[in-house]
């Protein structure tokens, strides 16, 4: 289970042992990335992080303004290998992150400035196990019209979990059978799904893969529905 508790007893981390010792972060790296991340915090900004996935659905961080937003610069895409969480060596899964191009829907959550430190803290601990995500200032449009900058995980394709190939005739396969300690990782998708939907958006790429898993394995929506907020995720 992804939550505070689990993040801040180290237990989080621990449920990622089964992975190679040389992928994975300790506590410092993650600390580190932080720092650097945040000596790059555009002057006199609030601190809004882009949600894409699973923080659209399990946020953890405590925050003060939730808003529907735009991304600019950067699209979904299930470019990181799992062999945890949701996938195993047997049966690998893929992960969601952000590549460069086009633009993204999704959501924008303000971290509450008087718990700024901690939240930040468990953010990157969850987001930054492996190091496959580089965290990136980039700009975002809320709802309303006003431009700002958020924290979004991008891709890293320095990064040995990076697979350049996200195509649906080659993930949807392996994502039908992909499963881990968190659930499946079609499970994933339509979570993903239904989180745009409740805000009013959708995304073709999510929409495909989503249909073509459930071509394969006759997954049924209704199953994944009964399970939201069951299980955490690593991807954001």
């Amino acid at each position: 289970m992804l939550n505070r508790d689990s993040i801040n007893s180290g237990a989080y981390l621990d449920s990622f042992d089964s992975l190679p010792r040389e992928i994975l972060w300790t506590q410092a790296r993650i600390d580190a990335s932080l720092a650097q991340t945040m000596a790059r915090r555009p002057e006199g900004s609030d601190v809004w992080v882009f949600a894409y996935g699973s923080l659209m659905w399990n946020p953890i961080s405590r925050y003060d303004a939730r808003r529907v937003s735009t991304l600019h610069g950067w699209h979904r895409s299930f470019c990181l290998r799992i062999t945890a969480a949701r996938g195993s060596p047997e049966n690998p899964g893929r992960m969601l992150s952000l590549e460069a191009g086009g633009n993204t829907q999704g959501v924008a959550i303000r971290l509450c400035q008087a718990t700024l430190e901690e939240e930040l803290r468990i953010l990157w601990t969850r987001e930054m196990v492996t190091g496959a995500y580089l965290p990136t200032w980039a700009p975002i449009t809320l709802d309303d019209g006003t431009r700002t900058s958020a924290i979004a995980f991008v891709a890293d394709p320095t990064q040995s979990q990076y697979e350049a190939d996200v195509g649906t005739a080659t993930i949807a396969p392996l994502m039908a059978v992909a499963t881990g300690s968190f659930g499946t990782n079609a499970e994933y998708v339509f979570k993903l799904q239904w989180a745009l939907a409740e805000c009013g958006m959708n995304d073709p790429y999510v929409d495909e893969i989503a249909s073509e898993i459930t071509r394969l394995c006759g997954v049924k929506h209704e199953d994944a529905r009964e399970s939201r907020g069951a299980s955490g995720e690593t991807a954001i």
